[in-house]
């Protein structure tokens, strides 16, 4: 009989901490969509990652976005249509997401925000979803984003 045991990869991914205000941070990681880089917020309490309406056709060109029936809310603001499309390759480091079915929201009051501070914009926000499936750990010690994968 053979057994095949469930291995845990760990993936790290750099955090970089954007100063906002006197003594606040929000952590940032650098991720590739189609190839592409991007940059996400990383936010534990939103609970669904998202990508900025505007932003994201940097990565997916004139592809084709669904509207979505459901209203979401949070970032600031009570409620907000929202789109959807589909990624054929989110890279965070070696954690490759193939066909990821992606949130599109409005996300231009956040980096209208960052513009007035003079931080640069952010491409989406990384959620919960991704956050609790590969059981994430943030090591602010360390400055990393760790993303553990089940391997056989």
């Amino acid at each position: 009989m053979l057994f095949f045991s469930m291995l845990s990869v760990s993936i790290r991914l750099p955090l970089y901490l954007r100063p906002i205000e006197e003594q606040g941070w929000h952590p940032t990681i650098k991720c590739r969509i189609n190839g592409k880089p991007c940059v996400l917020l990383v936010d534990t309490g939103a609970s669904r990652t998202v990508f900025d309406q505007e932003r994201i056709r940097l990565y997916i060109g004139s592809q084709k976005t669904d509207k979505h029936e459901k209203v979401s809310s949070g970032l600031g603001t009570n409620s907000m249509l929202t789109e959807t499309t589909v990624l054929n390759k989110f890279k965070l480091g070696t954690l490759l997401l193939e066909k990821y079915s992606a949130v599109i929201l409005d996300l231009s009051h956040v980096n209208m925000t960052y513009r007035e501070m003079g931080l640069p914009p952010i491409d989406g926000v990384l959620g919960s979803d991704v956050l609790f499936r590969y059981k994430a750990t943030l090591d602010y010690k360390k400055k990393e984003l760790i993303l553990r994968k089940k391997q056989l």
